[in-house]
């Protein structure tokens, strides 16, 4: 018959919906006060308490919902549904992502459980789980998932179409260092990996368009194409360069202009 203590569960389980709340406020960026913070884990702790209820298991299952629904409102506030909506979506996310961690190192490290409750030959090992690999855990998340909403929210899909009617679509990448333009028409210029269009461009004509950067200066091989569609925004007085270089960004063929107006565009 294995001990459970009541007092140790609350106390873990504050804990974790601290955590749990936390990263929601960072990954949202509410900048949350920390005693607001607490206070909503210390409403969410006391549902662990709902587990040893003579109560079905559908009950339980609203009971946390209405607790998640109370945390979230405690903690944040309520200025609308959607605000509301997209606060307890991603409590419910991280909860998941946590959770499928914790228990990926379960099935790992081959120890039983029961709920958060890890054992081996009577060694329990939650406080370990929670108190130092979660908190480790979700800051690996979280600076993810920021880095993907920095990076990855400029990404864009790109056609280019060609004179002679032939087309080819590439990822694009948003790079707002990139504000080359034509000398003669002021037309933005778009790098484009040259492997990716080499064999749509045989009969482009080439411009040469001077371009100047803190390591060098040179110049770079242009072509005229009819329009570039990027997502649904059509551009007709677009240079694309050609770049014979690979383009180190992950699954990017072509770079694009930071005066082309894309901040707007999703």
């Amino acid at each position: 018959m294995m001990k459970v203590y009541v007092d140790l569960l609350l106390l873990i389980n504050i804990f974790f919906d601290f955590l749990l709340l936390l990263s929601v406020s960072l990954i949202l960026k509410r900048h949350m006060k920390i005693y607001r913070i607490a206070l909503g884990s210390l409403i969410g702790g006391f549902s662990i308490l709902s587990l040893f209820l003579n109560i079905s298991s559908i009950t339980l299952f609203f009971i946390k919902i209405i607790i998640a629904i109370f945390m979230c409102l405690i903690t944040f506030g309520f200025k609308d549904i959607k605000y509301f909506m997209k606060n307890l979506l991603y409590l419910y996310l991280v909860s998941i992502v946590l959770g499928g961690m914790l228990y990926f190192l379960n099935i790992e490290f081959s120890y039983k459980n029961k709920g958060l409750i890890f054992y081996h030959e009577g060694i329990g090992i939650n406080i370990i789980v929670i108190l130092l690999i979660s908190p480790l855990l979700l800051y690996l998340y979280i600076k993810e998932n920021i880095s993907y909403k920095n990076n990855y929210s400029k990404y864009y899909k790109v056609c280019i179409y060609f004179k002679n009617k032939e087309e080819v679509c590439l990822n694009g990448f948003l790079d707002t260092g990139n504000n080359l333009v034509d000398p003669y028409k002021k037309r933005p210029v778009i790098l484009v990996n040259y492997e990716k269009i080499k064999k749509y461009i045989s009969s482009s004509k080439e411009l040469l368009v001077p371009y100047s950067n803190i390591n060098s200066d040179g110049i770079l091989k242009c072509i005229r194409v009819k329009k570039v569609v990027v997502n649904d925004k059509e551009f007709t007085n677009i240079l694309i360069g050609l770049s014979f270089n690979k383009i180190h960004i992950d699954g990017i063929d072509c770079i694009l202009n930071n005066n082309m107006g894309l901040e707007d565009i999703c």
